[in-house]
């Protein structure tokens, strides 16, 4: 069915001439905001008709209806869209190896000094500036303001 096939006039008139009853109705029951409201929707399908928008209506809704069967029924749509599918997919697991091999040359990266340092001899030199670092003095839980105090006095707050 196309456009020219349906008689656009008397079905908007028709459509509005219900719409501004109903309005009425609507107007008696609910009061004057309701029937100004049904009466705006009313007019609607008269004006859409007079300023050729419905035409217009008419091409978007049959554009969408075509592109949708066309998605839908046809094996080539469906072949493309398995594609993109594997495109993406391909995409993902690319980055995801890309990832691992960056992280793994940055873990394999050799020290300044020459060639990567065996495991045995890090521990020792971490414990070696473990003991050279000087051991806080733990202060009895009653005496937390003395931090507070020590921090504002060297700001010059008193």
């Amino acid at each position: 069915m196309t456009y020219t096939d349906i008689a656009w006039l008397p079905l908007c008139a028709g459509l509005t001439a219900v719409g501004i009853g109903l309005s009425y109705l609507a107007f008696r029951r609910r009061g004057v905001t309701a029937g100004l409201r049904a009466t705006a929707w009313s007019l609607l399908p008269l004006a859409a008709y007079l300023t050729g928008a419905l035409r217009t209506l008419w091409n978007i809704g049959a554009a969408a209806v075509g592109f949708v069967t066309g998605l839908v029924l046809s094996p080539a749509v469906w072949a493309g869209v398995v594609l993109a599918g594997l495109s993406a997919l391909l995409f993902v697991v690319s980055g995801t190896l890309r990832g691992r091999t960056l992280s793994r040359a940055r873990t394999a990266r050799p020290e300044p000094g020459g060639a990567a340092a065996a495991p045995e001899t890090a521990a020792p030199k971490a414990a070696q500036t473990a003991k050279k670092a000087p051991r806080q003095v733990e202060q009895p839980a009653g005496d937390d303001f003395s931090d507070i105090e020590d921090i504002l006095k060297r700001r010059g707050i008193s």
